[in-house]
């Protein structure tokens, strides 16, 4: 069975760094795009950026334009999101999920890990 399972969550201060994982299991991850979305309390989720199956961000919501990127080790099965700069609003479940490339529409998803930034 497909599944994902981020890691590397916690609580952090603004301006800090943080990295945070998605393991891919029961599924070659290289085979898909993979997107890492947030959500926020009382807000609706969003997604903060795509990667495809050979390693090219295809897209990064603004506001973590320059401070937020994704990279994936499809050898390890494993897609990252090296958070950079954090602020107060980027606290959020961030979450992983898998597309097949050609749809738009994400079938597997992980759990979320939860990003706290204090100010």
């Amino acid at each position: 069975q497909a599944q994902l399972v981020e890691s590397g969550g916690g609580l952090v201060q603004a301006g800090d760094s943080l990295r945070i994982s998605c393991a891919a299991s029961g599924m070659s991850a290289s085979r898909y795009a993979m997107g890492w979305f947030r959500q926020a309390p009382g807000k609706e989720r969003e997604r903060v950026g795509t990667i495809n199956e050979s390693g090219s961000i295809i897209a990064v919501v603004d506001s973590v334009k320059g401070r937020f990127t994704i990279s994936r080790d499809n050898f390890k099965n494993m897609v990252y999101l090296q958070m950079n700069s954090l602020k107060p609003e980027d606290t959020a479940v961030y979450y992983c999920a898998a597309r097949v490339s050609s749809r738009s529409t994400y079938h597997v998803w992980g759990q979320g890990t939860q990003v706290i930034v204090s100010s």
